[in-house]
């Protein structure tokens, strides 16, 4: 639902999302009243110390504080059970509960500080037990007023004051004449979300240096992070439920229709076998693409002899002896490399470790058993920033203009997309991200999102509850009673009251959900994976144990079956070249290849290019 409005601001959580961290303090301030209390009851009357008057009534004021925060969060915990994500109803109190909690931090603060001036200066001659309580006491105190202002600055909503609203029930000349106001608001919104979205992005990228390619992308970044959810009133946590709940209405779905579209040939190629050749390129590829990742990677794969065979050369020098340039550790680049590949020094052309914007890792090289010369591109294995594949490949063509003419490594237009299938392969391992990672398909993530959480009437906690076990430990997903039940299906592209709440009245978002389930004049372009797409997939039922071996089956696949982003626990992990390779191999094994632990189906992605 929307953010809960206290102190005159909105804030980034909501009026039911404090079951969890209500109950969590619950459970401690219970433990602190029963062992003060049993304390208190043992030593009743015999507080003879220099300072046991003192420790009496402070004991007996602290018992009574902590009876009126443990009911006061019972009542937190209870009320913000009640309704559901987009019936806050119930939950109307909620601010009361909230100021009052607020309220008896000061008291409790007040108490914390006698208590620890009662340790300093009266505490002499009382029993260690008295004494260690006291201090218990006081040291519980500051870690959860502490953890209160922790809690605070992370819910904190910059934009709390810059929300545009919705006017459901005004005037149509009201609105109109308000339009031109909601607009510049909505513009200020978005231009302080970027703000402070390309505020974080440097601080989480402290270590790069400032010059004009990483501020150009950190303001490139920061205004499409910040754009995607600025038309909607979310909290994380009702992404979060939303997410738990399209994922298991997704495999729902696939347990119950058709197989996607699966090609049984190549698209350019009518024998069977071309899949297998062209699975046995993949898999030869796929090493040396893995090596660009460099010695990190290679530590990684071989945690127990990495780094003994890497230590030898970490410290040698070898840009005097080869076109190796750029970045820091060289040595262990370029010896994991060899260590990956199995090439000869002679067989490096290039080799590049420049990591920064628009400057990624990658080298030449010659196979002499394919007879072919090697372009392996590293991706972002790392927490430093990139942005703009396109300049990036203008880098390596540059670089090396007379090796290539181009190379495609990313998503492209439909007609493009075509163009390349006469010399591209990709990979696609499950339900990889990466492959459906256009705006179109964020932006269709986000409507299936909205009408789920909105359409949803059970309370967030138990989304959040049985979404956490279901990714855990699997099981049958869960039939959440919606409101959907009971509408005609042609009534389905209308959007409910919930949805429109939830959303910016003027916003692209808002239309689409309004009139169907996308957009009729769509602002940017459906994307796809490069070439003939090479699917792999688990072979077996999508729900096992965490020991069951797996068993993985390629298929040629159309590009219109990554339309879509699907949900998964292992959508971005599975994106590690590690785990592609490991999954291509096992194609050619004849024991069944064990992932631990791994539900449904994954995906990977990697672009193998053919010819240069």
């Amino acid at each position: 639902m929307p953010g809960m409005v206290v102190f005159g601001r909105r804030w980034r959580i909501a009026s039911d999302d404090l079951v969890f961290p209500g109950a969590f303090e619950l459970f401690i301030r219970a433990a602190w009243w029963i062992v003060t209390l049993v304390l208190y009851t043992n030593h009743k009357g015999r507080f003879d110390c220099q300072g046991g008057a003192y420790l009496h009534n402070y004991l007996v004021v602290l018992l009574v504080l902590l009876a009126v925060i443990i009911l006061t969060l019972c009542a937190i915990v209870y009320i913000s059970a009640q309704g559901t994500i987009m019936n806050p109803g119930p939950r109307r109190s909620m601010p009361a509960l909230v100021y009052l909690r607020a309220l008896l931090y000061f008291p409790e603060f007040i108490w914390a500080c006698l208590g620890a001036v009662w340790v300093s200066d009266n505490s002499t001659g009382c029993k260690p037990a008295e004494v260690g309580a006291v201090i218990g006491a006081v040291v519980s105190s500051w870690i959860i007023l502490l953890s209160m202002v922790v809690g605070v600055l992370v819910v904190f909503d910059p934009l709390g004051s810059q929300r545009p609203g919705v006017l459901p029930d005004a005037p149509l000349g009201v609105r109109d004449l308000e339009s031109s106001e909601s607009s510049q608001l909505f513009y200020t919104a978005h231009t302080v979300a970027s703000r402070v979205w390309e505020s974080r992005l440097r601080l989480l990228c402290c270590c790069l240096p400032q010059d004009d390619n990483h501020r150009a992308a950190f303001s490139s970044i920061a205004q499409l992070v910040s754009g995607f959810f600025l038309d909607t009133d979310l909290v994380p946590s009702d992404i979060a439920a939303g997410l738990a709940l399209l994922h298991q209405e997704q495999d729902k779905m696939e347990h119950c229709r058709d197989p996607d579209e699966v090609l049984s040939h190549s698209p350019s190629s009518p024998i069977r076998e071309d899949l297998e050749v062209e699975l046995e390129k993949a898999i030869h590829f796929m090493q040396f693409a893995a090596a660009a990742y460099g010695w990190p990677l290679y530590v990684y794969s071989n945690p127990l002899t990495g780094f003994c065979k890497l230590s030898g050369d970490c410290c040698r020098s070898r840009q005097a002896e080869y076109d190796l340039v750029g970045g820091d550790t060289l040595g262990c680049h370029f010896t994991s490399i060899l260590q990956s590949t199995g090439l000869q020094y002679r067989d490096f052309i290039h080799i590049s470790f420049h990591n920064q914007i628009y400057e990624i890792p990658f080298y030449v090289a010659l196979d002499h058993k394919r007879e072919a010369v090697l372009v392996a591109v590293r991706g972002t294995l790392s927490l430093k920033v990139s942005s703009g594949i396109s300049s990036t490949l203008i880098m390596i063509r540059e670089s090396k203009r007379h090796i290539f003419s181009s190379c495609l490594l990313s998503l492209l237009s439909k007609a493009l997309a075509d163009y390349s299938k006469q010399f591209v392969v990709s990979v696609v391992l499950g339900k990889d991200l990466v492959p459906r990672l256009s705006i179109p398909n964020m932006e269709d993530l986000k409507r299936r999102l909205l009408k789920m959480v909105s359409n949803c009437s059970k309370p967030k906690y138990k989304i959040l509850m049985h979404g956490c076990w279901y990714e855990l430990f699997g099981g049958t997903p869960d039939d959440f009673p919606t409101e959907l039940e009971n509408r005609r299906e042609e009534a389905l592209s209308q959007p409910l009251l919930g949805e429109e709440s939830l959303l910016v009245q003027r916003s692209n978002t808002y239309q689409s959900l309004s009139s169907d389930d996308s957009p009729s004049h769509p602002t940017h372009l459906p994307l796809y994976p490069p070439g003939r797409i090479l699917h792999i997939t688990e072979d077996g039922p999508a729900r096992r144990h965490c020991f069951s071996q797996v068993r993985y089956r390629a298929e040629w696949s159309s590009e219109t079956s990554f339309r879509n982003v699907l949900i998964s626990p292992r959508m971005i992990a599975d994106h590690m070249p590690d785990v592609v390779l490991h999954a291509l191999r096992s194609l050619t094994r004849e024991q069944p290849f064990a992932v631990c632990p791994t539900r449904g189906v994954n995906k990977q992605s990697i672009s193998v290019s053919e010819q240069i």
